[in-house]
């Protein structure tokens, strides 16, 4: 059965990809793409390439297979009400080329955020048709916090500064997430079923700054100020005012305890997921 990757040149779907050439034969996978000259290393996979964009119906049409399963990743439109016309159209694309499954990337416990209004839509209105689904609701990606530059920032200061306090976070690898994703599109017994993909350990800013020493040799510690403090930390630092109020606000919610719930539904999936200290220590590694 064909496969189609709406979305295969990001970068989940381009891990996607590569996981699905670990399980099927290129020649099963079909790239759906906006940028055909971004797609060429997926050709020389031996992978069918085909131009399409959520924003025009007529080209999700002719892009789609009868009969095959679908990877719809979610548009990274920021304007809400724009997402949701992209949305509708692969849904609808998808319904009247009779797609056989639809696996979407929805978001962690939609219905307690409500950044993630558009993807509770787009659930419902892929549960409007007939098509078999599965809703692979992902976490945050805890690339934005465990990332080369960062932690050789903290182990050059020592420090780790944030205002999340004790908050704990479940963010979990996109490689994770894409090998869940290529599980449940190559494996049956997937249809009609929700997955919360989150670390079954979260994890605190103490428990990072412990894990980069012992990975470093250096020492590093946590310390958590104010939303204000960190704010203004952050632009004298050099970072944009939006980017530095958009960070206080994502470690604000932390130390509220909206990022620590959790589940197991990603190391069932997947048989593990990998831990802070070799996603620290791949980071590291990344730099040598």
């Amino acid at each position: 059965m064909k496969i189609l990757i709406a979305g295969a040149t990001g970068q989940l779907g381009n891990l996607v990809v590569r996981h699905l050439l670990q399980k099927v034969p290129g020649h099963q996978l079909i790239a759906i793409v906006r940028n055909l000259e971004k797609a060429s290393a997926l050709a020389e996979l031996g992978i069918k390439v085909r131009q399409a964009d959520y924003n025009d119906p007529q080209s999700l049409h002719d892009a789609f297979t009868p009969g095959a399963k679908l990877l719809f990743i979610s548009s990274s439109e920021m304007d809400d009400a724009i997402r949701i016309v992209q949305h509708d159209n692969v849904v609808k694309a998808a319904q009247d080329r009779n797609i056989r499954h639809i696996a979407y990337t929805s978001f962690a416990f939609a219905e307690d955020n409500p950044f993630a209004r558009v993807h509770l839509a787009t659930e419902h209105a892929i549960r409007t048709t007939p098509i078999p689904y599965t809703f692979l609701r992902n976490g945050g990606y805890v690339e934005f916090f465990v990332n080369t530059p960062s932690l050789q920032t903290y182990i050059k200061d020592g420090t780790i500064i944030t205002n999340a306090h004790k908050g704990k976070v479940n963010a979990v690898s996109r490689n994770d997430l894409a090998l869940a994703a290529a599980t449940v599109l190559t494996e049956d017994g997937h249809e009609n079923k929700t997955y919360t993909l989150v670390s079954s350990t979260p994890w605190s800013f103490d428990e990072l700054a412990a894990t980069l020493s012992e990975v470093s040799g250096t020492n590093v510690i946590h310390k958590s100020v104010s939303m204000e403090d960190l704010k203004r930390q952050l632009v004298q630092a050099g970072m944009p005012e939006r980017a530095a109020e958009t960070a206080a606000y994502i470690y604000h919610t932390i130390a509220e305890g909206h990022m620590e719930k959790t589940t197991d539904d990603l190391a069932c999936l997947i048989g593990r997921h990998t831990s802070l200290k070799e996603l620290v220590a791949s980071a590291l590694q990344a730099r040598e």
